[in-house]
């Protein structure tokens, strides 16, 4: 991913607190109770805007934070709110605890309000989820935990489908646990945060069946820049342990090349590094190569694991052509704009099967893999028929609307397995993906939400924020699909 710039919330908290009070529970507590209750009002109106207030009532077990959706009405923008942290994406307004106001416990309630202005309809939303859980309904009996799994299935592809070895589709949907790209070059670690089996599957929970894990060539070669204990063996077991966590909870592990090396400082440059401390614009034949056949060699018995080339190729931002780009990313070699020797995807597809691994590989396209509107007529040849069409996608992307997922992507769509790597937006909400995922569901392709990473939802898209699965208010839009769907 490109780190989004830092975003201010839309609005901030006003000075007004309202302390949380404690009522006694409605009746005796049954299957029929509402999971939660919402109470909302217009407090107050005017020709420009309107006051609103909720009241919030938890009727299950205490929550250690909360989070409230809505969609408004009219075409009103919040403008300021007190007593939980507001926030709007189109006309979903959502509204998250403080850090002094989070527990909610059984019986509960919390109140809240906030400001809006602009012209429409003040009535009351249609419906409100706290937590991802619809409120004023009947709770819904939750459905049997999936059967223990042998492990993920051996995938390959068929026409424009991913499938199994009985032939059954199979769709790889999922999230991306950032960390091995950047711990290990900075000096600090090899993972950020967690990666035990309590963490592992938290995220299979989500019914999620596919994790994308980042890596980097120079900790994964052990080159000199970096600390020994993070590099090399030390790296390659930390990686194959992963593996072998996320394949233990029924999950297909995705491993992916993120920062490589090789000195860009042209467009767009991540960094004037030579290292691999950023994304560059396209891999390099120095090293990538003997990174992949590494890679390819230690997993190729198990064909269960994916392989994806290079995370965000740019070389449109270092050509003047778009011929001259798709024939950089096809081909390699001395590439306009570029000042190393580029390692092309056809390049690093012939290295993994030289290797006898036959494993599921994908290549995402240009513009940070936003764009595939070449990919098929540049699509490079792989022997054993196993490749994909990888792309990413954020609300501040190029291609980021049903119109050019229509032109650009459906045609890929129609003749090869399309995975949309990374999703997400920089809103703290969940408007956009939900638009991704619904065009991906239609079409039965794959999709993995960035980032299963606890950080601020302002600098990047963070789908926790805590690594026992607790969703963030953009988490949730990906939580509650995936656990919608059958896999």
């Amino acid at each position: 991913m490109r780190h989004p710039p830092r975003l201010p919330l839309l609005v901030a908290g006003a000075a007004l607190a309202l302390a949380a009070s404690a009522i006694a529970p409605v009746g005796t507590a049954s299957a029929a109770a509402p999971a939660c209750t919402v109470e909302y009002s217009v407090t107050s109106q005017w020709d420009a805007g309107f006051q609103g207030a909720v009241k919030i009532t938890n009727n299950t077990a205490e929550l250690s934070s909360w989070s409230l959706s809505f969609d408004l009405a009219g075409e009103q923008k919040v403008s300021q709110g007190w007593n939980a942290k507001w926030s709007q994406s189109g006309r979903t307004v959502t509204a998250a605890n403080e850090n002094w106001n989070g527990a909610l416990s059984s019986g509960a309630s919390i109140s809240a309000g906030f400001l809006a202005s602009g012209s429409g309809s003040t009535a009351a939303p249609l419906s409100f989820k706290l937590n991802g859980t619809t409120c004023n309904v009947d709770a819904e009996v939750p459905p049997d935990p999936p059967a223990p799994t042998d492990g993920p299935p051996v995938l390959k592809v068929s026409g424009n489908k991913l499938v199994d070895e009985s032939g059954a589709t199979r769709r790889l949907l999922g999230v991306n646990r950032s960390g091995g790209e950047f711990a290990c070059v900075q000096g600090y670690g090899i993972w950020d945060g967690p990666v035990d089996d309590a963490s592992v599957k938290a995220i299979a929970d989500w019914n999620v069946n596919t994790v994308r894990i980042p890596l980097n060539e120079e900790c994964w070669l052990g080159l000199s820049n970096i600390k020994p204990e993070y590099a090399d063996a030390n790296y390659i077991a930390a990686v194959k342990d992963l593996v072998t966590k996320v394949k233990a909870h029924g999950m297909t592990p995705m491993l992916e090349l993120h920062w490589s090396h090789g000195q860009y400082t042209g467009n767009s440059a991540g960094c004037a590094d030579v290292h691999a401390s950023c994304q560059k614009p396209m891999p390099n034949m120095q090293y990538t190569p003997s990174f992949w056949a590494s890679v390819a060699s230690t997993f190729k018995e198990d064909p269960t694991v994916v392989f994806d080339l290079f995370n965000e190729p740019y070389p449109d931002r270092a050509t003047s052509t778009a011929e001259q780009a798709w024939t950089c990313w096809r081909d390699g070699g001395t590439c306009p704009g570029i000042g190393y020797e580029v390692a092309g995807m056809q390049d690093l597809i012939d290295t993994i099967r030289e290797t006898g691994a036959t494993n599921v590989i994908l290549a995402g396209g240009l513009a940070y893999s936003n764009d595939l509107s070449q990919w098929l007529t540049y699509k490079p040849s792989d022997p054993a028929g196993n490749l994909a069409a990888a792309w990413h996608v954020y609300n501040f992307n190029t291609c980021s609307n049903e119109s050019c997922w229509d032109s650009t992507l459906g045609p890929v769509a129609a003749q090869v397995p399309l995975v949309a790597g990374e999703i997400g937006e920089n809103t703290c909400a969940h408007s956009f993906i939900d638009r991704v995922m619904a065009w991906f569901d239609e079409r039965e392709q794959s999709y993995l939400g960035w980032t299963w990473n606890t950080w601020n939802c302002n600098t990047g898209p963070a789908l926790i924020s805590n690594y026992d699965g607790t969703p963030t208010s953009f988490g949730i839009g990906l939580r509650d699909r995936l656990r919608s769907l059958d896999g």
